[in-house]
């Protein structure tokens, strides 16, 4: 099946992105929004109220990978606060001060590409364990949030909540509408879809998303032991940024 991705930018107007498929059965996806594929050379209109996206569709461009932390990111992720699953607040450096850390930074609890991501890391986490490293998933919510996101995915690891946002300040992750919305990012959310992957759209409209416009992105980094010790940091340019799971087991369990 050949897909093209093609969108517009254009002010003041509604998003319309159209999609061709080459030829393939009817298919229907509920992704939150109107969206059909018709068998034959047809093309289909993807309409929402948000801002308008035409390009087409290219190779994934690859996230900011780095360690460079400097001492002012370390003292001010001392003073970032993160809640667990029953309501106690540590700073954020707590959770590698005294462990080697796998922390990826979710866009928010009900996002489709960090439900896929959490089962990848989680996939790995025997290798984790043998090398005694913790996997940890920070969301920006609420605690509700980071619980129903627990209970949904059954993830693995730790599942922390960050309602303040302040990790992803101090960390310097990518936020805006253009790295939400790109060719590449739409392709993968129909990938995602028909791999059986859904976005939780009751979580992704609360008040805690909504407020921040749902366009925050994420990141993963190593870090630990010791609070100042981050090795590997990986930052989303747009949604749906994964990096080399093979460079991040390089870095915490070689």
């Amino acid at each position: 099946m050949a897909i093209s991705l093609s969108t517009t930018i254009l002010p003041n107007t509604i998003q319309r992105s159209r999609i061709t498929i080459l030829p393939s059965p009817r298919v229907n996806l509920n992704l939150g929004f109107s969206l059909s594929f018709r068998p034959c050379n047809e093309s289909i209109e993807l309409s929402s109220s948000r801002s308008v996206i035409t390009a087409s569709a290219a190779s994934s461009s690859p996230g900011i990978e780095s360690s460079s932390v400097s001492d002012d990111t370390t003292n001010l992720l001392d003073r970032a606060q993160v809640f667990d699953l029953n309501g106690n607040g540590i700073p954020i450096s707590d959770l590698w001060k005294d462990r080697k850390a796998v922390v990826a930074f979710a866009r928010h609890f009900g996002c489709v590409f960090c439900r896929k991501r959490a089962d990848l890391l989680a996939s790995q986490k025997d290798r984790m364990d043998a090398s005694g490293v913790a996997l940890v998933l920070i969301g920006p919510g609420s605690i509700d949030q980071a619980k129903a996101f627990s209970e949904q995915t059954n993830f693995k690891g730790e599942v922390y909540a960050d309602p303040s946002h302040s990790s992803y300040e101090v960390l310097g992750f990518v936020s805006g509408v253009l790295s939400t919305f790109s060719p590449q990012s739409g392709l993968k959310i129909i990938q995602l879809y028909m791999e059986g992957y859904r976005q939780d759209w009751g979580l992704s409209f609360q008040r805690d998303t909504v407020t921040r416009g749902g366009w925050q992105q994420g990141g993963i980094i190593v870090a630990g032991p010791g609070k100042s010790n981050i090795s590997y940091i990986h930052k989303d340019k747009e949604a749906g940024d994964d990096p080399d799971m093979e460079d991040i087991l390089n870095a915490c369990c070689s």
